[in-house]
């Protein structure tokens, strides 16, 4: 405790820094309380047990640090470094105060004692101490930029000091308790482990202090300080590295060492005890194990007789699942055994758990048989339980007659139907499967008999679950025989219905067409060009409604015949084919209507475009006013159709468009008029001019 106080105010031997001649480094603060001799005598045997000898060959560099200290505390310490290290100091530097000690005091010349001393002493301030120390060997105390942390290299050295202690006793302990088992004999093996198998220390905690230092040494050698300046790994703790890894194998060989010892004893021990309820397990299961299965070998006539058997085969299995449960725990404990076990324990141990396994699996199986049998029964009968309510469903369903309301509710109806055949057809099949594999089941069901004749009971089972199975397969006949005679009565229901919605959808269609055609199909077109492509979409449109008419009579045909093989009377047909034709009627006029729009300006733009581009040196092509007569009229004609509504057979009518849209449209109209007129003013005018001249 002296010794790690000391080291608290006193700077270890290797600050990282190193002379010019690669020696090491010494510093050594001095203050003003009073420095003991033999303290520092033993902190420096200590320091200088660390280095290696190779560092110790290149000697060490001493700063006594005497800022702080009188003259003699210093001369003394000077002094003792001969007697302590007077082969590895090659020079002595001695840091002196700003205010020099009295020449009177210092009348004692160190470099006239060199000789005497063994090595060189200076007197230098600490802003001179760099003309013989490199400053980035130098801590910040005498100028330099070297980075030391005191605290963290004493706290490392501790831990280090400590697990070099720790592991030593450890491995001499383990070593005792490895050799003695080595030469114990075979009654000393099979004693259990006493107290001196429990080393002092544990060693795992041992081991995961060295690791944690071996890595905390082996970071710094690749980590800078936290100053950001690179940091040298100090040569004792490169030299600590290899003796903490050589301490780490040590241990682990030693531990692993112990570790076996342990186990061996305890695999003895736990031998006799396996024996002893390896044969508990095997007496039990041969004995009233086996008896309670030979009592259970009926399946039931019904679930609930299935049940009941099932639940007494449940109390069994509960009974043995005990003994099963010690078998499981056994056999785990002689596979550990085995695997770590002696070659003398082997045949032994393999033989009892042969032993064990063959008789638990026998009596497994002979409850899984047991259990299995009782399952498929009650499956079967769940089956033909169910599969018989299915069958009484559909023989409801087929005795009540279908009243046709909708072709959504004969179409529900109709699917309702189907699943329910179908349904019954799988639970037929279902029925059949479970009945095949029960029977199955049975047959094999006198190898496990134990010598008991079950001829006779094997005999009612099958019976029973063949008459079953035959009469669901008499009852689904009879039900499939009318359901084929309401699958075509409602099919008919269902195509009456499709065909009256789709048919009013037709007319629906061609409504939306008609509107279609009065709100969008409004342009005129800006020239010929694109008016004669408005005209043949307008065809096309046309082509359109006419299939959509002709699909809504095909529609309105087939209901009439569908009525007459059902005998009833549609309920929309004699309302669904006036407004088709009505809205045909309608569609017909608007479409003519437009026809005659589109043909009426394709005329009036061909004309003016014609006039428009003729060239203006020929007037003789335009000698004749009729032209431009006709073009203005065919354009006010085209003005006045626009205005016009179109009228239906009815007496109602309707405009094309909204009259904003009608607007633009003669506007344009208008426009392409003023130029035929302004072209027309343009070929009079060198007319006129020719008589003045």
């Amino acid at each position: 405790s002296r010794l790690i106080t000391f080291l608290m105010t006193f700077f270890p031997l290797k600050t990282g820094g190193k002379d010019r001649r690669s020696g090491l480094i010494l510093t050594i603060p001095l203050c003003l309380e009073q420095t003991s001799m033999d303290e520092l005598s033993v902190t420096l045997d200590y320091l200088l047990s660390i280095p290696s000898e190779k560092c110790k060959a290149r000697g060490f560099t001493v700063i006594v640090d005497g800022r702080k200290s009188q003259w003699n505390v210093v001369k003394t310490v000077v002094l003792m470094l001969q007697n302590v290290v007077p082969a590895e100091v090659s020079l002595v530097c001695v840091v002196k105060p700003d205010e020099f000690w009295d020449k009177k005091v210092t009348h004692f010349c160190f470099w006239k004692e060199k000789d005497r001393l063994g090595f060189e002493v200076i007197l230098v301030s600490a802003n001179k101490l760099t003309r013989y120390i490199e400053p980035c060997q130098l801590t910040e105390d005498f100028g330099g930029t070297l980075t030391y942390d005191h605290m963290d290299w004493l706290n490392k050295r501790l831990v280090f000091e400590k697990f070099t202690k720790e592991s030593t006793s450890l491995l001499d302990e383990l070593a005792l308790i490895n050799n003695g088992s080595d030469k114990g004999t075979q009654q000393e093996k099979e004693r259990s482990i006493d107290l001196n198998f429990l080393p002092s220390v544990d060693p795992e905690t041992v081991l995961q202090t060295g690791h944690e230092l071996l890595s905390e040494l082996q970071q710094r050698r690749f980590n800078g300080s936290d100053g950001g300046v690179s940091w040298s790994p100090m040569d004792d703790e490169l030299l600590a590295q290899p003796q903490v890894m050589k301490l780490l194998d040590s241990l682990r060989e030693q531990y692993t060492r112990y570790q076996e010892v342990c186990r061996q004893r305890s695999k003895r021990t736990q031998l006799e005890e396996i024996q002893q309820k390896v044969m508990q397990v095997v007496n039990w299961l041969e004995g009233p194990g086996s008896e309670q299965l030979r009592t259970q070998w009926g399946i039931g006539d019904s679930i609930r007789a299935s049940q009941a058997l099932q639940q007494k085969h449940e109390e069994i299995e509960s009974q043995h699942s005990e003994w099963f449960a010690v078998y499981v725990e056994l056999n785990q404990q002689i596979a550990a055994l085995l695997n770590a076990g002696d070659e003398e324990d082997l045949v032994e141990l393999k033989a009892l758990q042969q032993q064990l396994s063959d008789v638990c699996y026998r009596q497994a199986s002979q409850l899984e048989f047991r259990q299995n049998l009782l399952q498929a029964a009650l499956e079967f009968h769940s089956v033909a339980q169910d599969l018989s309510q299915q069958l009484d469903g559909l023989l409801g369903m087929l005795c009540v007659d279908v009243a046709p309301a909708d072709g959504a509710s004969i179409q529900q109806t109709l699917k309702l139907l189907e699943e329910k055949l179908k349904s019954v057809d799988l639970g037929l099949q279902g029925l059949r499967e479970k009945g095949q594999s029960l029977l199955d089941q049975i047959s094999n069901q006198a190898s496990w008999a134990y010598g008991k004749d079950v001829t006779i009971e094997n005999k009612e089972n099958v019976d029973h679950i063949q008459g079953v199975m035959e009469d669901m397969q008499l009852r689904k006949q009879r039900c499939e025989d009318m359901v084929d005679v309401r699958r075509l009565k409602m099919l008919q229901m269902v195509q009456l219905f499709k065909c009256e919605e789709d048919a009013a959808q037709a007319v629906e269609w061609l409504s939306e067409l008609l509107d279609a055609l009065l709100k969008t199909h409004i342009r005129l077109g800006d020239d010929a060009q694109e008016t004669k492509v408005l005209l043949e979409k307008h065809r096309k449109f046309v082509d359109v409604a006419q299939s959509t008419y002709d699909y809504g009579r095909q529609l309105l045909q087939a209901t009439v015949v569908l009525c007459q093989s059902l005998r009833c009377t549609s309920r929309s047909s004699g309302d669904t084919l006036p407004r088709l034709n009505r809205v045909w009627k309608q569609f017909t006029v608007t479409s003519e209507e437009r026809v005659h729009r589109l043909e009426t300006a394709v005329a009036f733009h061909s004309s003016a475009e014609k006039i428009l581009q003729e060239c203006p040196e020929q007037p003789e092509a335009f000698s004749e006013t009729e032209q431009f007569d006709e073009i203005e009229a065919v354009g006010k004609s085209l003005l006045d159709r626009l205005t016009v509504p179109v009228v239906y057979p009815d007496g109602s009518e309707q405009y094309f468009g909204s009259p904003s849209d009608m607007a633009s449209a003669a506007e344009h109209i208008r426009e392409k008029m003023k130029l035929v007129s302004l072209k027309k003013q343009q070929l009079r005018q060198p007319e006129a001019a020719t008589p003045e001249s």
